[in-house]
């Protein structure tokens, strides 16, 4: 028996997937990692203890599965997007912590650099936003003691959390990316598939050395995991967490789209060997190269999906676990207009308005509790329905069904409103963890454990269009008028 081993390295945790002969997921091991959260509401990653969770995961998933650990022969790995990081490539020693996706801290930085937004956008298909990679390494240029220095003599490797994870997997003898990672940095060319020199100098980064950008599929390195194992395996295929998801989800062709939900969701349309760049909110990246061959998506990201559920149960108190939330929903008086628009830190993707502020309006004098509960269900299937009206317009490919994935999917309400809003049907499958499911896939492709048909082996759950035409276009409409008041301020 063969198996192949995922690495899912994400926002909150570290994930070990161990997959056998036929593709089958038969253990799984997950480890935290701490949010290191500073006073102005900073986000950090501390990197070295994400690197000691990912040796410990595997060593747990290896028992877990009481297999023969030389049966397994390849890895595969799937990452955080965005969060971005430094280290010294002499000594393999972090400059600073992991700044995570989440951190804003390199506005002020993106504001300075308004006049080259255009430019930028244009050569690397996202909109100038901290949200990116390209700001957060400037800022660690301009803030972190040395680095500048350093990085004058070639001494600064930058990269995101997948170069840094194969970095020490291989002992500093790979340096790598792929092009899902690097076509969210904001610093790739996703025309010339190159860094870009100019966006480069323009962020201050040029000095910086960037990682070499490979296939997805391509041989990242050989591995041991620290002596783990008892002879070394190759690290097969590297995706970033979306892109992964998309792939596992056998998003393979023209027009297929598929959304992520968790903290926050991303929503990505295939759109083929062409980039498309939008003009409406969306953004344009590579989904992946394989076998030389590269793939363009358009994506939406959304800042808040699953965070509104958490903010229901922590803050207000409402319910006692996001568990509870579908459920409640359900009770909720159909007549009710209560809509909440969930900009607790601006809106994200179509509208891109950072200084935008959260709102609850609609409500009656018998909205309570359930209604309140079922407008924060609502606003995570609106703001997709939102994105993916979009990337049909743009793309002009119809949309015929959604592939979903996350935590959030075991929502029955949440699926089937989605499906409702969406008028196409909505596709769960029985297993959960497919930013893992893509990177193992092709890793095990590669190595010829498995052939294409493995993606075709998913089971899925169908939720189908109930709500009417015009139900569907006067609660739609109600939200759009949410977001105009929101917008307004």
């Amino acid at each position: 028996m063969k198996y192949i081993l995922a690495i899912d390295q994400s926002t909150s945790g570290t994930k070990a997937l161990l997959f056998d002969s036929v593709g089958d997921l038969i253990a799984r091991s997950d480890l935290p990692h701490r949010q290191i959260i500073l006073n102005d509401g900073w986000v950090e990653h501390d990197p070295d203890e994400i690197y000691q969770n990912v040796l410990g995961v595997v060593k747990d998933v290896i028992r877990k599965s009481g297999i023969d650990q030389d049966e397994i022969v390849g890895v595969g790995i799937s990452n955080q997007r965005e969060t971005v990081m430094a280290w010294d490539n002499r000594t393999g020693e972090p400059v600073y912590n992991a700044i995570v996706w989440q951190c804003s801290r390199a506005e002020k930085i993106c504001e300075q650099l308004y006049e080259k937004a255009e430019t930028i956008r244009t050569a690397t298909g996202l909109p100038l936003s901290p949200y990116f990679s390209a700001a957060k390494a400037a800022w660690i240029v301009e803030n972190v003691e040395g680095v500048r220095e350093k990085a004058e003599n070639g001494n600064i490797n930058c990269g995101t959390m997948d170069s840094w994870v194969v970095y020490k997997l291989t002992n500093g003898r790979s340096f790598k990316t792929d092009y899902s990672n690097a076509s969210r940095t904001q610093l790739f060319n996703i025309t010339s598939l190159e860094w870009d020199k100019e966006v480069c100098k323009i962020f201050g980064v040029e000095k910086l050395c960037l990682p070499e950008v490979c296939d997805s599929n391509a041989n990242f390195g050989m591995t041991d995991f620290n002596g783990l194992l008892k002879a070394p395996i190759p690290i097969h295929s590297v995706l970033g967490d979306s892109h992964g998801a998309l792939c596992g989800q056998g998003c393979h062709k023209v027009g297929m789209t598929k959304t992520t939900y968790g903290t926050g969701s991303s929503v990505m349309m295939n759109i083929g060997e062409k980039p498309v760049l939008s003009e409406k909110g969306v953004v344009t990246s590579l989904a992946w190269g394989i076998d030389g061959k590269v793939t363009y998506v358009l994506e939406g990201n959304i800042n808040y999906t699953g965070a509104v559920m958490k903010w229901v149960v922590d803050d207000l108190g409402l319910i006692d676990s996001p568990k509870m939330s579908g459920k409640i929903a359900f009770e909720a008086n159909p007549e009710d207009t209560t809509y909440l628009v969930p900009a607790f830190t601006g809106l994200g993707a179509p509208y891109w308005d950072s200084k935008a502020k959260a709102i609850i309006c609609g409500m009656t004098r018998n909205t309570g509790r359930a209604e309140i509960v079922r407008a924060a269900e609502e606003c995570i299937g609106y703001q997709i329905t939102d994105i993916l009206t979009i990337m049909s317009e743009e793309a002009g490919v119809p949309l015929r069904e959604l592939r979903v994935d996350g935590g959030p999917t075991r929502d029955k309400y949440l699926m089937q409103f989605q499906s409702d809003m969406l008028g196409i049907p909505v596709r769960v499958p029985a297993i959960e963890e497919l930013s893992g499911v893509g990177p193992a896939y092709l890793a095990g492709i590669a190595m010829g454990v498995y052939d294409s048909l493995v993606f075709e082996r998913l089971e899925r759950i169908s939720f189908t269009p109930q709500m009417s035409d015009e139900t569907r276009a006067k609660r739609y409409s109600g939200w759009k008028e949410a977001v105009r008041l929101v917008l307004s301020k």
